[in-house]
């Protein structure tokens, strides 16, 4: 598929000339799930909020200079992810991480936390348990590691497509992962 097959391009195509319909079906489709991930860098809901907010606000203020050279959401996600970690430069939020998942329904978790084999009352616990160490674990990583290992694989994205969004190499990615996967392996007491 090339990037010009992207529905989503179709539509920011169209937010170029001025179609403020399209404009809010990109903002219905992608707000969400921008606000739970810009949650796991600065850790409050409200905060996410208005970075997902300025990450639109630029979308709209830059689309006369937008050109479809890979997907839309590889676009947007670029976006998203400089702002995130300029806000975590700062330092106010850094390693305050939640819950990727609290500001997503039900049918847009793209992760699931809670074990679904857990039977008792004391499973389902010791598993919220495990998610709320790996959060803080994600958490505690830096911020391009943490940046890498989320759109690759809460939001699914190819290698390619985060190598694109964080604006590096291919083997950057793979190695920013890497080091993510062992350091959570690591501080998780996880041995293979």
């Amino acid at each position: 598929m090339t990037p010009t097959d992207d529905p989503d391009v179709q539509l920011m195509l169209a937010v170029q000339r001025d179609d403020r319909s399209a404009f809010e079906m990109l903002f219905r489709k992608y707000a969400r799930p921008l606000v739970g991930f810009a949650r796991q860098f600065v850790g409050s809901q409200a905060r996410a909020e208005e970075l997902v907010q300025d990450v639109f606000l630029q979308v709209y203020r830059t689309r006369r200079q937008y050109a479809p050279r890979a997907r839309f959401s590889t676009w947007l996600y670029r976006i998203a992810t400089n702002m995130c970690l300029s806000e975590v430069r700062r330092g106010e939020y850094h390693g305050r991480v939640q819950s990727y998942d609290a500001a997503l329904d039900d049918s847009e978790r793209p992760m699931q936390w809670a074990d679904p084999e857990a039977h008792s009352s004391e499973e389902v616990l010791l598993s919220r348990e495990a998610a709320e160490n790996i959060l803080a674990v994600l958490g505690a990583l830096p911020p391009q590691q943490r940046a890498a290992l989320l759109l690759a694989r809460a939001e699914g994205m190819s290698y390619e497509d985060v190598a694109e969004s964080l604006g590096c190499s291919l083997s950057a990615v793979k190695s920013l992962i890497h080091r993510a996967t062992v350091t959570l392996r690591e501080r998780l007491g996880e041995t293979r």
